[in-house]
This record gives structure tokens, C-alpha cells and sequence, in this order.
């Protein structure tokens, strides 16, 4: 049996972290900068939903931070992208579900990373991850067929909902958004 590269193999993992780090990033900046506009628009309930959305995103980034902490790297604060700003409402939400589609892929891309080179645990940090991405794509991409399907009679359900979130909140996934 060939002797395994643990250092090697750690970095390898670290590099697969840091990149869905930057994602994650990317996609904080992206989702506040929306919920402030559908707010601004008078859109609260998407408006709130991409903030609560957003909060997952931000507990993602902080969960690989910290295993990139145990493997000994240091957690990048780089984007990955830069933020899509002034998207008409038409537009948000068939553009989310393509992020959230691209990042369950990278992500279970990275997963096989982590699985070859023997990290099970930053596996199952991947794993866990990959499904609340999925409810998030789910999300947008319903809301995107619903926007297309019903238009301006969907908009104007919508338009003047509320989009205070209250105190502290969990987030999308955790806090039963999904």
C-alpha cells in the first residue's frame, strides 16, 4: 500500500474549504444586497426570506472557517464573485437558483475531495451543507416558476408583506424556512 501524503492531503482539503468559503461569501454579499432592494421595493416576504437565507449562508462560511481552523489553515475572506447589484425582481431569483444549483454541484465535487483524502469529517461538513443548499435552490427556483407562471399577479400578492424577521434568527434552513 502506498504511503499517503497527510500534509498534502490536508491542504488539499483546506484549498476545497477555503474555495466553498469564498462561495459563501459571495453569496452573503449577493442575498443582503437583494433583500435590501425587495425591501426597498416593498417586497418583504422575499425580501425576508433572502436575508434568512443569507443567515445560513453566513453560518456555512462560519462552519468551514472553523475546520479550516482545526486543519491548521487560514480561513480566506475573498469573495468568490463579485456582486450582481440592481437586478429587477424578474431577474433575482432564476439567477439564485443557478448559484445554489452551481454550489450543490461544486460542493459535492468538493465532498469527493474530502473523501479522497481521507477527511470524513470536512466530508460530512459537505454533506450536511449540501442539503440546506438544496432547500435554498428548491426555494428559488419555486419562486422563480411562480414569478413566470402567475407574474404581476404574484408580485402584487406579495408586494407590501412585511419583511421583519424579528430578534435573532436562525436562519432559512434552521429556523424552518424550508
Amino acid at each position: 500500500m502506498a504511503k499517503i501524503d497527510k500534509e498534502a492531503a490536508r491542504q488539499n482539503v483546506v484549498a476545497a474549504l477555503n474555495k466553498a468559503r469564498s462561495m459563501e461569501l459571495q453569496a452573503i454579499s449577493q442575498y443582503m444586497n437583494q433583500h435590501y432592494n425587495l425591501d426597498d421595493r416593498d417586497y418583504g416576504e422575499l425580501a425576508a426570506n433572502i436575508k434568512l437565507i443569507a443567515i445560513d449562508e453566513m453560518r456555512h462560511a462560519e462552519m468551514f472557517a472553523e475546520r479550516i481552523k482545526e486543519l491548521g489553515g487560514e480561513p480566506t475572506t475573498d469573495l468568490a464573485d463579485k456582486v450582481n447589484r440592481g437586478q429587477k425582481i424578474e431577474a433575482i431569483f432564476p439567477f439564485d437558483s443557478a448559484l445554489e444549483d452551481d454550489t450543490v454541484f461544486t460542493y459535492n465535487q468538493f465532498l469527493n475531495v474530502c473523501r479522497e483524502n481521507g477527511d470524513s469529517v470536512s466530508f460530512k461538513l459537505f454533506e450536511g451543507i449540501i442539503n440546506e443548499e438544496q432547500a435554498h435552490y428548491n426555494y428559488f427556483s419555486n419562486v422563480d416558476d411562480h414569478i413566470k407562471t402567475l407574474g404581476q399577479a404574484y408580485l402584487a400578492r406579495i408586494a407590501g408583506t412585511p419583511s421583519s424577521t424579528g430578534g435573532f434568527s436562525k436562519g432559512f434552513t434552521v429556523g424552518g424556512g424550508a
